[in-house]
């Protein structure tokens, strides 16, 4: 990315109060057209300055000898962002470290647990049901119809016997989100616990964690929440935490710490005497996470919350429900459902990349294309110009 030069460092005044969408002020003029941040977000100019700063503080550099990294500030802020308490919150390394951490802290794998999930979930969560299922766990899978998973297919698959209900709120392959409330109402009234992976709704579209009732979530922040790879947060309900099997044990879990081995060290029959923190911190917590990661959050996280979700969302509505019109009309089939507020767009399309990838790479398009399927992903920095653009290059089917 380019440096803070004059003309980007003005650009990054301008931005500190977005005032219209889309916003291209906030992010350095690329050469493509980019409708993927559903994969990787760019990294905006303001966050790259937070970044800097936070640089120049490790460098020794005088001029940031009074940069602080508000570690507790940015959990704080993510759990504002998604209806949360702060202390329900840790930072964890990605979404799909989150999981894990939930699936392990709930004693799983067990001899005859039920977990029920769906094939709109996380792509990169189907070998750890598939794993879970290998060592005694019964595994439901549903299917999607139309795009949707329905949630009397939902009711019928939840038992009194279900362990866990694990989820995308929104699916990374298509967009559909899920009621979660009405998933957790069906989940609890059966002694069922719910998973929720969020990293296709923070940001993007309105979460309310505590309103949706659902005991676990998880996201990584570089997708919509604007942040990089290898930070990314957890979410536990409190009152949750007490039932749940401790599989971590690490420094930045800790509320009380003493030693008894070092000279000068009080008396002690143990090593250490130490506590815990009841929080999700205390629980989930273990070791180190990206503090370059915290720094971009730190602003990305203050102008989300600046710009506000249902704006960011009405914006991106604008420009999807375009392409829900128009690529069928163009011969494609949409998989996303149109009822869909999520900044996802998703057809069907038989060797998609051995047709469209030349030509998306001669337009400068950047998107994802699978082999028989392609998606078009939207943020803040899109306009109507790049919905003309991709319609345009792609043709009739």
């Amino acid at each position: 990315m380019a440096s803070l030069a004059a003309p980007v460092a003005t650009k990054l005044a301008a931005a500190t109060s977005p005032a219209a969408l889309p916003d291209k002020m906030s992010f350095v003029p690329a050469d493509v057209t980019y409708l993927d941040p559903g994969s990787t977000h760019p990294v905006s100019i303001g966050a790259r300055a937070a970044v800097d700063r936070y640089l120049r503080h490790r460098m020794l550099d005088p001029t940031a000898a009074a940069y602080e990294l508000d570690e507790d500030g940015v959990r704080a802020r993510f759990a504002a962002l998604v209806g949360a308490d702060a202390d329900e919150i840790a930072y964890v390394q990605s979404t799909t470290a989150g999981e894990q951490l939930v699936i392990a802290a709930l004693g799983l794998p067990a001899q005859g647990a039920h977990i029920v999930t769906d094939t709109l979930h996380f792509f990169g969560s189907f070998p750890l049901y598939e794993q879970l299922a290998k060592q005694g766990c019964r595994v439901t899978w549903l299917r999607p119809t139309q795009g949707r998973i329905r949630v009397e297919e939902i009711e019928r698959a939840i038992t009194p016997g279900t362990k866990l209900v694990a989820v995308s709120a929104v699916s990374t392959f298509n967009g559909f989100a899920h009621d979660l409330r009405r998933v957790a109402e069906i989940a609890h009234a059966n002694g069922a616990l719910v998973y929720a992976d969020i990293i296709h709704a923070a940001g993007c579209v309105p979460i309310d964690l505590h309103a949706t009732g659902v005991d676990f979530a998880a996201c990584s922040s570089y997708k919509w929440l604007m942040g990089d790879f290898g930070l990314g947060f957890l979410y536990a309900r409190k009152d949750r935490l007490a039932s749940l099997k401790r599989t971590q044990a690490g420094y930045y879990g800790i509320d009380s710490f003493q030693s008894h081995v070092y000279p000068l060290d009080p008396p002690g029959s143990n090593i250490a005497d130490y506590s815990f923190s009841d929080t999700a911190m205390g629980h989930f917590a273990f070791g180190t996470y990206s503090h370059m990661g915290v720094a971009a959050l730190g602003w990305s996280l203050d102008y989300i919350m600046k710009l506000g979700v249902p704006r960011i969302q009405t914006h991106a509505q604008e420009l999807t429900d375009r392409l829900k019109r128009e690529l069928p009309r163009l011969g494609y089939k949409v998989d996303t459902p149109p009822e869909a507020r999520t900044p996802i767009v998703t057809c069907i399309y038989p060797d998609a990349r051995k047709k469209l990838k030349t030509k998306l790479d001669a337009a400068k398009i950047r998107m994802t294309v699978g082999d028989n399927r392609f998606r078009a992903t939207v943020s803040v920095f899109n306009d109507m110009n790049d919905i003309d653009k991709l319609l345009a290059t792609l043709g009739r089917a």
